[in-house]
């Protein structure tokens, strides 16, 4: 059936998802609003090429991100299936109606709110973040170039704070057609739209997978068995002993490996210097864990 979605209806989880879409929703189309059309700037998307529209010709944002969005959401519908479809109209519809409420009851020169060009960039690309990271939590997208960052995602192993980053970055250039108030090129307009690109990707992969609050731990030492054992009866984290042979002595060593929070690596440590000195401790940042103890796969 067309236009399904994967939630029970009114369930705990439907409403957590439609939650994160619409408070996402309203904040992208406020932030819009607020602060990036004031500087004309075009952080990519649809809503970056209708600012530039706006700012020619004076074409409403809305009218003209309306016309832009429909042979995406067809095309994207067609790809990512039917709950793409119905959950990223639901986006869309949202975020139109909130910008089109904005255009229309707020003064035409959008005061802003901000004076400071780049703290405003600084802001508009943590709620730009924010905002579109909520979105993706619901397995949905904003419309405009999310869709095509979503479809890249489908078949490619770059996350999508990273694919954002690279099509929004095409979409940026368009902001050079603007001149600035002396008539020349708007290269202010491109890089001040290049910041809050950056700063939105980051964002986006630290809502959409979490912030880098747990590390992988690989522990080579001779206490390999205590190590272990502080780890599972303490620590209460799992753990994996492999084999591992020394490149340069060829000798047979014990490798300790396990995943776990931060303050948790940080009493390990001092256990270890207290316990072997001498091991060899590589961590590393642990940037999606799904099994027991963590997520599961079926919140996936």
């Amino acid at each position: 059936m067309a236009f399904i979605t994967k939630e029970k209806f009114l369930s705990n989880e439907w409403l957590r998802t439609y939650a994160f879409l619409i408070i996402g929703s309203i904040i992208f189309a406020v932030s819009d609003i607020l602060f990036v059309v004031p500087y004309k700037l075009a952080p990519g998307g649809v809503y970056g090429i209708a600012t530039v529209l706006n700012t020619m010709f004076g074409w409403k944002i809305s009218y003209s991100t309306f016309a832009m969005e429909i042979p995406l959401v067809i095309i994207g519908t067609i790809i990512l299936g039917p709950r793409f479809g119905v959950k990223t109209i639901v986006s869309i519809v949202t975020i139109l109606f909130t910008v089109w409420l904005m255009e229309t009851y707020i003064s035409p020169d959008y005061a802003k709110v901000i004076a400071d060009p780049m703290l405003n960039t600084i802001v508009a690309g943590v709620f730009y973040g924010i905002s579109i990271g909520l979105i993706f939590k619901s397995r949905a997208t904003s419309g405009g170039s999310d869709i095509i960052a979503m479809i890249m995602a489908k078949y490619t192993k770059l996350s999508l704070g990273k694919l954002v980053i690279i099509v929004d970055g095409i979409i940026v250039l368009f902001t050079l057609v603007q001149p600035t108030e002396t008539g020349e090129i708007g290269w202010e307009f491109a890089i001040y739209s290049l910041i809050i690109i950056y700063i939105e990707g980051k964002i986006i992969d630290t809502v959409v997978s979490g912030a880098n609050y747990h590390k992988t731990v690989m522990i080579v030492s001779d206490k390999f068995d205590s190590i272990a054992k502080k780890i599972t009866l303490d620590l209460k984290r799992g753990a994996t002993i492999f084999e591992a042979t020394g490149a340069y002595s060829g000798e047979n060593k014990k490798m300790v490996y396990s995943v776990m929070s931060r303050r948790e690596l940080e009493i390990l440590k001092l256990y270890i210097k207290k316990e072997d000195p001498t091991a060899f401790v590589n961590v590393t940042d642990a940037q999606e864990i799904i099994g027991k103890g963590f997520m599961s796969l079926n919140d996936e």
